[in-house]
């Protein structure tokens, strides 16, 4: 039924889009622009060495500083980024995890120096390590650490600033990864009680106050396109959050139950073919987290149409805004109450998801939880095997991708008319800008009063001490986002996460196909004299490991023999592999725009080492002009997401091997 009034009308989500990249400077005058517009909170993206603890001087941020968002290496930097921005009322989402007490601790220390009281700062810091050991790869120490700086960033985040959602649980790269309703439901959820188990059992909150932690706990979801089982999810969601906040810890007031949820609807389903066709992907994709008032996100910030190709530009990212504005304010959404209550359509998939996620809670809990799921290669297996699943499908042309594996016929697009210009481009004397910064900028400060504070650190983490206030004293003296990252590795250890690649089975109608490739690699391997060997490998920062560990299970179900080690190797690292295991092709996946960088060190270092033999093939998001100067350069073929058919693109690298041996 209607609202009795206007004035009763629901109030819009937070209006936000994510941004941020080359400079803290550049980035302040996009944030700028954007609230001018009408957006109503910020979302910060940070760069891969950021987001993993390192300096833009460290050998594995070459080629990706400023590349996916901002770097903040220091204090300097944040007070850049928030320069004339009011941080008492903005609301402000930061998509950091492993470093996310750190650029925490730095955020209140602008705030500080701004006289922002830390009672009204709001905004959120991600800070699910869980999901990073599992889909997006951004994650630096081992579980046990991580979760302990998870637990001091709540505990001290509820004292000290109570309006500030201290993690967001996220569902969102959990469906990137390739989970299904009820698994992205399930694993959230685990990593949820994960969470408020560790809180609860470091003693740094009493009883009576858990409730503040469990209403401070935020979500980040996904939304896909089947938009009414995605909506069921969303009901789901809060109806199993309400179950195990009540049950499980206690909390009695419903207001402190109630699901919080932000979204970024679905962009690695976004193409690359047809591009235009993503606009309206995004808009029934926003629907989803909308429609449904009683399910409704708090919060959303749309992808731009042309995210497949490369960064977007400001405007691209002003129509994303518009999307949300115009649903928001000219529609009568907000005007009714929940439309979909007392369907039974609805109500039958929502107990379904339920049933299917409780199962699967069940099973994580039996295990012993999140984290121990994690550590034995569980999830990452399902995932793997779950995306292994939905791509086979693609390829068979069981579900249906507009422009992609059906109505591929098509005109020009103006909108790519101008070429590389359609997309926003780094300046390549970014990186070379920020390491002369960060070398001023150490050479400028306290060095006494550094050490000092990284000592206090260091001496803090070996104890059970909250360390965010040892944290933002480091943020004031002056300590750099590599420094405070460094220390800590030096206590906690690093870790590498499963790839969950042994795990993953290919059946039904893709396996004609890949038999037929697989007798063909078996054929080259008896011409070449060995069995044909590739190396899959990430160069650089870039977590986002779907596309690599997919590319790993088809070779290897096509016959050959695979070695791939996971994310975050150096060139030279990837280089003495190739030598070592003798392989006879290598192939690289970027998705962060340092394809230009990272990818040519490889094959110099091939050459260098006196593997010329030994093609590479590179995958990810590249334009055209890249690719051409990719091939220039020695690479032997390039993929992009248009290439989706797995087996074909293993049957082309079978014929590159062929060639490079003189075989073909």
């Amino acid at each position: 039924m209607p609202y009795p009034t206007d004035r009763e009308r629901d109030r819009p989500w937070v209006i936000r889009t994510y941004a941020g990249h080359s400079s803290a400077k550049k980035s302040n005058a996009l944030y700028r622009r954007n609230l001018a517009k009408g957006q109503t909170g910020l979302s910060v993206a940070f760069d891969l060495p950021t987001q993993t603890g390192y300096d833009p001087d460290d050998e594995l941020a070459k080629g990706e500083v400023g590349k996916v968002g901002v770097p903040v290496s220091h204090i300097g930097d944040m007070r850049t980024l928030f320069d004339g921005i009011p941080m008492a009322e903005a609301n402000t989402s930061m998509t950091i995890n492993a470093p996310a007490m750190w650029l925490l601790a730095l955020y209140v220390a602008v705030a500080d120096e701004h006289g922002a009281p830390r009672d009204q700062l709001a905004g959120t810091t991600q800070n699910d390590i869980v999901k990073e050991y599992l889909s997006r790869g951004t994650y630096v120490f081992p579980p046990a650490p991580s979760m302990r700086l998870i637990s001091d960033t709540i505990a001290w985040s509820v004292r000290h600033i109570p309006k500030w959602n201290p993690i967001n649980i996220c569902s969102y790269h959990l469906q990137e990864a390739g989970a299904t309703p009820p698994q992205e439901l399930a694993y959230a959820l685990s990593t949820a009680i994960a969470v408020l188990d560790t809180v609860r059992d470091s003693g740094q909150v009493p009883q009576e106050r858990f409730g503040d932690v469990v209403g401070r706990i935020s979500f980040f979801v996904n939304a896909g396109l089947r938009f009414v089982e995605e909506m069921c999810k969303m009901r789901a969601l809060a109806r199993l959050w309400d179950e195990i906040t009540r049950e499980r810890y206690g909390v009695q007031d419903p207001k402190q139950r109630r699901l919080r949820y932000g979204v970024q609807v679905n962009s690695l389903g976004l193409t690359e073919a047809q591009p235009e066709n993503n606009v309206q992907r995004i808009v029934l994709e926003m629907l989803a987290v909308t429609l449904s008032r009683d399910a409704r996100a708090r919060a959303i910030q749309l992808p731009a149409w042309n995210e497949a190709l490369g960064l977007p530009r400001p405007w691209d990212q002003q129509w994303a805004l518009r999307m949300q504005q115009v649903l928001a304010y000219e529609t009568d959404l907000l005007e009714y109450e929940d439309l979909f209550e007392g369907s039974r359509v609805v109500e039958a998939k929502v107990a379904e998801l339920v049933e299917g996620a409780r199962t699967e809670i069940d099973r994580v809990q039996e295990m012993g939880g999140a984290v121990a799921a994690v550590e034995s290669g569980y999830i990452k297996g399902q995932l793997v095997s779950a995306l292994a699943e939905r791509r086979r499908r693609i390829e068979a042309g069981e579900d249906v991708v507009v422009g992609v594996n059906r109505f591929q016929t098509t005109e020009p697009s103006p909108l790519q008319a101008e070429g590389a210009a359609a997309i926003e481009t780094v300046d390549p004397a970014t990186e070379a800008a920020a390491i002369e910064a960060i070398r001023a900028w150490r050479a400028g400060r306290d060095a006494a009063a550094v050490e000092s504070a990284l000592d206090a650190l260091r001496d803090a983490a070996k104890t059970d001490a909250n360390l965010m206030d040892a944290s933002i004293a480091c943020a004031k003296a002056g300590v750099t986002t590599g420094e405070w990252a460094g220390v800590l590795r030096e206590v906690f250890g690093e870790f590498r996460a499963p790839t969950g690649v042994s795990a993953a089975v290919v059946g039904g109608s893709a396996a004609t196909e890949i038999a037929e490739v697989r007798e063909r690699v078996r054929a080259a391997s008896e011409t070449i004299g060995s069995r044909l060997r590739m190396l899959v490998g990430k160069p650089g920062l870039d977590g986002h490991s779907n596309g690599a560990e997919q590319v790993a299970v088809r070779a290897r179900d096509v016959g050959f023999e695979v070695v791939y080690q996971g994310i975050r190797l150096t060139p030279a690292q990837i280089v003495a592999a190739a030598v070592q295991e003798g392989v006879h092709v290598v192939g690289l996946s970027v998705l962060s725009g340092s394809h230009l960088e990272v990818v040519p060190a490889v094959v110099g270092g091939l050459r260098a080492a006196g593997a010329d033999d030994v093609p590479v093939v590179v995958g990810g998001i590249i334009p055209a002009e890249d690719a051409a100067e990719l091939r220039k350069r020695g690479v032997a073929a390039v993929f992009t997401p248009k290439d989706y058919q797995l087996t074909a693109m293993m049957d082309e690298i079978v014929s590159l091997v062929l060639a490079a041996h003189d075989a073909g």
